[in-house]
């Protein structure tokens, strides 16, 4: 028997998209994209992220994120095996190390690679570093902002 549901019938919850962004550590890349897609298009999207090898949550990115009134500090590094018997609707890899060790991700509907630059390990106290994190930063929302709309 085929049941049709009316929109009005699903809540929302019901209606969101789940989005699993992964990196290597889950400590900066996947950490901004798992809080900006939250606070852009949480309505429409639920945003987790998970590291192949996660570590702790990269203090500079709380710091690039709160520039932007985004506050991510409340994240923590997840691994990707809590998510495997989870059903995801995507899965994007967001380095090249990442997409190397899982080119599919076990219970998502699909799956893709989009690259970003390494944040690399600079002190924010120099102005150059905190530049190049700003440009990973609005390099990750800008995708985002293009392809979650």
């Amino acid at each position: 028997m085929l049941i049709r549901y009316q929109r009005a019938d699903l809540s929302m919850a019901e209606l969101k998209k789940t989005v699993l962004f992964v990196c290597t550590h889950n400590s900066f890349r996947s950490q901004i994209a798992e809080g900006y897609l939250r606070a852009k298009f949480g309505d429409r999207y639920e945003a987790y992220s998970a590291g192949t090898e996660p570590t702790i949550l990269d203090p500079r990115a709380v710091l690039v994120m709160a520039e932007i009134n985004i506050d991510i500090s409340g994240q923590s590094t997840k691994p990707l095996l809590d998510f495997f018997d989870k059903d995801i609707d995507i899965a994007v890899t967001v380095c090249d190390t990442a997409s190397g060790a899982c080119p599919m991700v076990p219970g998502a509907g699909v799956v893709f690679h989009q690259s970003f630059p390494d944040q690399g390990n600079c002190d924010p106290e120099n102005p150059e570093c905190m530049s190049h994190l700003r440009d990973v930063r609005d390099s990750i929302t800008r995708w985002i902002d293009q392809t979650f709309v």
